[in-house]
């Protein structure tokens, strides 16, 4: 069995690189001349004209009422009584919606309907 040991300073030594001080801060470098952020007014235009947008869910042969109904009460918080209405519109009527708002909340409802593996679009009122 052989046995090597080995001094890590020598290793060590030849590494090491010393720091050069210009390389981390220059010495003509002074105080930051980036001037204070300016603040702009936000104008509520682009929102009023976003509003209002419908969340509507389609009828599909492949979900049960019950599961449809479980699903409004998961992401919309509705009552059993509420979610059951909708659920019979969309079977009936082959549509309903669900929620009015602004577009992005909408986008979020539309996605977790999605995940629930149901059809459900957003509509701009008109």
């Amino acid at each position: 069995m052989l046995a090597f040991f080995m001094n890590a300073e020598p290793l060590a030594a030849e590494v090491a690189v010393p720091l050069i001080p210009d390389l981390v801060r220059p010495k003509s470098a002074g105080p930051s001349t980036i001037g204070a952020p300016t603040i702009e007014e936000e104008t509520r235009a682009e929102e009023a004209l976003d509003l209002p947008w419908h969340v509507v869910v389609h009828n599909d042969p492949v979900n049960l009422m019950s599961y449809v109904t479980m699903v409004f009460q998961r992401v919309f918080g509705y009552p059993r009584d509420k979610a059951e209405r909708h659920m019979l519109e969309v079977h009936q009527q082959g549509r309903s919606i669900l929620w009015s708002g602004m577009r992005e909340r909408a986008e979020l409802y539309v996605q977790q309907l999605h995940g629930y593996l149901l059809l459900a679009t957003i509509e701009k009122v008109s």
